[in-house]
């Protein structure tokens, strides 16, 4: 097995320390003191980090091309804002576990939707986006009870792996690192018995994926939730945990059909566009708290689609 270079290490175990540092720092604040801090950190690094704030104008220029450059300034400054404030609530964690039921909402009505999806028997995939706050989301959802396992990919440094790994195990979710031995059969087996498995497809990752619609342009989508869903049978369902007025969160959710067809692959296109579809309209809904600096379009469509893939994106986009 090779090692990185002794500089790369060196730099990784810096920054473990830096972040091990920070937690610590952070985690007997007060959630109100954080979230202020949180902003103003944001803030601070839309005007120092100019390449990640180029990336995220260059995004906004393509879901937002109506709006004016100074509407996308404006957009782009409150995503660093909004993130920055995110991170550190979750690092709070005693305060944050505390008042967890009362800083994230969940309605009666949204919580009805996944009672419904898991009491057909068949486990289900839960999808959602990185908007809002998507640990908050999950370890509402595990904490509230509900048998939950998410699909996370592994950091490049393993130290940080784990801290990843224990914060979500104490709010009680379980993590399937993607890549490694036996993760496929893991999350069969979570479905299998009954349990909400959830995953994150609104980046543009080295999985396998298909081309659907997202904000108007062809983005490589990871299709692993469609074919799992077609294959098993389990429930689909969506999910998103947006800031609101005052500084807490709220949860919606919704259940989403899955297509019916003897072709799985035309089935998990038509699916897969059909997320990518609800992770847009909640983007829209609170654009302010999505990750506009991820390169969503970077990996580009091949020139010559094979056609019945070509053919079901175009009628799954209508």
């Amino acid at each position: 097995m090779e090692h990185p270079p002794l500089a790369k290490r060196l730099k990784r175990f810096l920054r473990y320390l830096l972040i091990r540092s920070v937690l610590l720092c952070l985690q007997p604040l007060p959630l109100g003191w954080a979230r202020a801090l949180g902003f103003r950190l944001g803030g601070l690094a839309y005007t120092l980090a100019g390449g990640e704030r180029r990336k995220a104008l260059k995004s906004l220029t393509v879901a937002f091309p109506e709006k004016s450059d100074a509407e996308r300034q404006a957009l782009g400054r409150a995503s660093f804002r909004h993130l920055g404030a995110a991170a550190l609530e979750v690092a709070c964690t005693g305060a944050l576990d505390r008042g967890l039921e009362e800083l994230v909402a969940w309605p009666d009505a949204d919580r009805a939707v996944l009672d419904a999806a898991l009491a057909k028997g068949k486990g289900v995939v839960f999808i959602t986006g990185h908007v809002g706050n998507w640990e908050l989301l999950a370890r509402r959802v595990a904490r509230a009870g509900y048998p939950s396992q998410s699909i996370a990919k592994e950091t490049t440094d393993p130290r940080l792996t784990v801290l990843v790994e224990r914060f979500r195990a104490r709010g009680g979710v379980r993590s399937i690192w993607r890549g490694q031995d036996g993760a496929a059969r893991a999350m069969l087996r979570a479905l299998r018995a009954g349990e909400i498995l959830g995953l994150l497809i609104d980046q543009d990752t080295k999985v396998q994926s298909l081309f659907v619609r997202f904000f108007g342009e062809l983005a490589a989508t990871p299709r692993a939730p469609a074919d799992l869903a077609v294959r098993t049978g389990a429930a689909v369902v969506t999910g998103f945990c947006h800031r609101v007025e005052g500084g807490g969160y709220r949860l919606s959710m919704e259940e989403v059909p899955v297509p019916v067809s003897e072709d799985r692959e035309v089935a998990a296109l038509e699916l897969t566009q059909a997320l990518s579809a609800r992770i847009e309209a909640a983007i829209r809904r609170t654009p302010e708290q999505w990750v506009w600096m991820h390169q969503r379009w970077k990996t580009r469509p091949p020139v010559a689609p094979q056609p019945v893939l070509a053919e079901a994106a175009h009628a799954t986009a209508r």
